[in-house]
């Protein structure tokens, strides 16, 4: 059962409360360029990113915010909730570019890189009383590659929860409200992460809204998976109310498909078709098999990719009837030695029997009738 957190309103999107899990990412252009950054919030939002962070580590960046938000307006993303991502001076550039405080959507600072002792609270004073003028919501962000020093001699997860609580508490107590803080504590380690999430809903006497991601999570599928474990173990514990996936890849909008599916695997959201295959075993004719699973999926992402269906191809009477109960549509190949045909099923109920070479193809005319 998710926590009940507070909703938290990033420009038009609402997380926390009964609100879906958003999905968010963050842009790696240098800010300052604000045709490709405009270029790659566009490709992300394209690709089902609901906000989108975008780094603003210096004064040219800050100037760039007005103009990045002037352009998506004109492109018709004036929707989009933009976030500025700050560390080390972003009461600085918040307090000299009113404009782009007034503009960003939300602002993510991390205790860790704003000063030590007085001159921390003092920094981050700045930027919550800049906040509350503007009525933005804030998301204190704990990183373990850099967590507030006076924490450093405890064991990371302990740090990281009492990092960010005791700057949670501090912005309340300087007059931000709760449905105004978003908490992130971020690890590059999962079961340190899942650990410290552990402790922080242990701590927190009310909930917070929350956003979680295994940060520095690598490349390709090591990257991949080790996202999914992390993310999958928190969000089956009801924590979570956005989340990122940071993969290094060429190609940006990888994270958002990553997101995706994970919510999609565990049916807290719905994005696209949803297709049960089995691995194919020596039961199958995997040279039927195979090529079909392919080619049903590669048709069904490019021309139905946001359909709801839930599709299920089988190789076999093994398992494929039961399958088919859980399925919108599902194919039951021949297995090796099993009688030559293939049954059809929909809504768990036999409703055609293919044979012949082209059962590809009459499965393919039956499944679009289906999803149409």
């Amino acid at each position: 059962m998710r926590l009940k957190s507070p909703v938290v309103k990033i420009g038009n999107v609402k997380i926390g409360g009964n609100n879906p899990i958003a999905i968010q990412s963050m842009t790696n252009t240098n800010t300052a360029c604000v045709n490709a950054t405009v270029k790659q919030c566009i490709q992300l939002v394209d690709a089902g990113s609901e906000i989108v962070r975008v780094t603003v580590p210096d004064e040219i960046s800050a100037q760039a915010i007005p103009k990045i938000r002037a352009s998506l307006d004109a492109k018709g993303y004036e929707n989009l909730p933009l976030v500025g991502d700050f560390h080390f001076n972003g009461h600085l550039l918040l307090e000299k570019y009113p404009e782009c405080a007034a503009i960003l959507d939300k602002y993510r600072i991390n205790p860790g890189n704003i000063g030590h002792g007085k001159l921390h609270d003092e920094n981050f004073e700045k930027i919550i009383k800049i906040a509350k003028k503007n009525k933005k919501p804030i998301r204190i962000g704990v990183n373990g590659g850099s967590i507030d020093p006076q924490f450093r001699k405890l064991p990371m997860a302990k740090a990281m929860v009492e990092s960010v609580l005791s700057s949670a508490k501090f912005a309340e107590k300087l007059g931000i409200n709760k449905n105004q803080i978003v908490l992130s504590i971020k690890s590059s380690d999962a079961k340190e992460l899942i650990e410290a999430h552990e402790i922080l809903i242990k701590k927190m006497k009310t909930p917070y809204a929350i956003h979680v991601g295994l940060t520095e999570a690598g490349s390709g599928t090591q990257g991949e998976i080790a996202s999914a474990a992390a993310l999958a173990v928190l969000l089956e514990k009801g924590i979570g109310d956005t989340i990122r996936v940071s993969v290094t890849d060429r190609d940006r909008t990888r994270e958002v498909e990553i997101c995706k599916q994970i919510l999609q695997s565990l049916d807290l959201r719905r994005f696209g078709p949803k297709i049960t295959s089995c691995p194919g075993c020596g039961r199958a004719n995997n040279k039927l098999f195979l090529p079909l699973v392919k080619n049903v999926t590669d048709h069904i992402n490019e021309n139905f990719p946001t359909s709801h269906i839930r599709i299920a191809i089988m190789g076999c009477i093994v398992n494929g009837p039961g399958e088919a109960l859980s399925a919108d549509i599902a194919l039951v190949l021949p297995g090796i030695k099993e009688p030559d045909f293939a049954a059809v099923y929909i809504k768990g109920k036999k409703a055609h029997t293919l044979k012949g070479k082209n059962i590809p193809q009459q499965f393919t005319k039956i499944l679009e009738v289906q999803i149409k």
